[in-house]
């Protein structure tokens, strides 16, 4: 190829990045007004995703992201909101495009209670501007909420400080309850120990009682006589002694020999 059919080459290439770039511009252009359209009619979620679209051809990203950060806001994400007012803020240095931003950033965590973030927020923005009215009152009211916010969480800790304190009590009191259930306890115990043992002695004593009892009744018996006989053995005996008598009075009779008779009593 010589040198003059590559410069129209060049040429044409040229022309044809300069008509492709223009038609995305023109596109992008078209995807910008018809989510500031739909933004406008509150179709807020219909106008974001024109706003991404524009972002994809990237045409004017600043507007773009600008414009799709109030949709996300007008949806209530106020997080998804702040993330992209955070990105817009790191690609630009122009002022007022700054300020707008970071008021936006700054609302965005105002209605996500993140209030500290919030005056974060608003006070870059007066970095950038500050003479706006709107983001001075903003900045106020963000700092009254906060001061709120810090004097429910310090209510909200004494009021869980109180519960603590209440529930220690009851722990405290439901210790000495049991504490005292048990020293009744141990009090009935020791009773009814004391009550078995009394019974225990009682019954000893009794039981000594009656031995001695019944010892002192067998000493207080007459002594039984020495050698006593049973009643069959006497009366066998005392005729034994009856025939020997007999018998020696026969005797004595033959041998003219006088003799006293022996008496025997009864005995038993």
């Amino acid at each position: 190829m010589n040198s003059v059919n590559f410069k129209y080459v060049l040429i044409i290439v040229n022309l044809i990045a300069i008509f492709g770039s223009q038609a995305l511009a023109q596109a992008g252009k078209n995807y910008i007004r018809k989510g500031n359209k739909l933004y406008q009619e509150g179709k807020y979620n219909e106008a974001a995703e024109n706003y991404r679209k524009a972002l994809d051809k990237n045409f004017n990203a600043i507007v773009g992201n600008f414009n799709l950060g109030d949709a996300t806001y007008k949806q209530d994400k106020y997080e998804d909101a702040a993330n992209q007012f955070e990105m817009l803020v790191k690609q630009t240095e122009d002022k007022q495009i700054l300020a707008k931003s970071y008021h936006n950033l700054g609302n965005s965590f105002l209605k996500a209670k993140q209030y500290e973030k919030s005056i974060d927020g608003y006070k870059n923005a007066l970095r950038n501007n500050p003479d706006d009215m709107d983001t001075k009152y903003n900045l106020a009211y963000a700092r009254q909420m906060l001061k709120q916010q810090q004097q429910q969480q310090d209510k909200n800790k004494e009021q869980e400080k109180n519960k603590d304190q209440e529930k220690n009590k009851d722990q405290e009191k439901n210790k000495d309850q049991e504490k005292n259930k048990d020293q009744e306890k141990n009090k009935d115990q020791e009773k009814n120990k004391d009550q078995q043992k009394n019974k225990d002695k009682s019954e000893q004593d009794q039981e000594q009682k009656n031995k001695e009892q019944q010892q002192k009744d067998k000493q207080e018996q007459p002594a039984a006589k020495p050698n006593q006989i049973s009643k069959e053995d006497a009366q066998r005996l005392l005729d034994a002694l009856k025939n020997e008598e007999q018998n020696l009075q026969q005797k004595l009779k033959k041998n003219k020999v006088k003799v006293t008779k022996i008496k025997i009593d009864k005995d038993w």
